[in-house]
């Protein structure tokens, strides 16, 4: 029942991320003030994809292990969200700033799955 808590808890987080993640997209302009604005922006697409991603891995987990619902469930798949959307934010950040190419991608991938497999040798 714990894990039901915690998960609609996630579910309303990021209901709320995405629609202030829309609200900056529409309400805020990026000429008038550049750093409120891409600040708040990145910020709320983090925490939006993060939400979504976690929800989405946790299902996948349960529904390919058909077992019983464990901590370390939630637990990792809020750390993959964390890592993939970390990944996405910062290549979104390189694209901006016109510096990313296809290795500076690989090697973005490379260290999010570095960390992802330090992660899992510890557990």
């Amino acid at each position: 029942m714990i894990h039901s808590t915690y998960i609609y808890a996630i579910l309303v987080a990021t209901f709320i991320s995405w629609t202030s993640f829309i609200l900056v997209i529409f309400k805020l302009s990026p000429f008038s003030q550049p750093a409120l604005s891409l600040g708040l922006f990145y910020s709320s697409l983090f925490l939006a994809i993060t939400g979504t991603f976690t929800l989405i891995f946790y299902f996948l987990r349960l529904w390919a292990r058909k077992t019983e619902i464990h901590n370390s469930h939630l637990n990792t798949s809020l750390r993959q969200g964390i890592l993939l959307s970390l990944m996405l934010v910062v290549g979104l950040g390189f694209q901006r700033l016109r510096i990313l190419t296809w290795w500076d991608g690989l090697l973005l991938l490379a260290i999010i799955l570095l960390l992802e497999f330090w992660f899992m040798s510890r557990d």
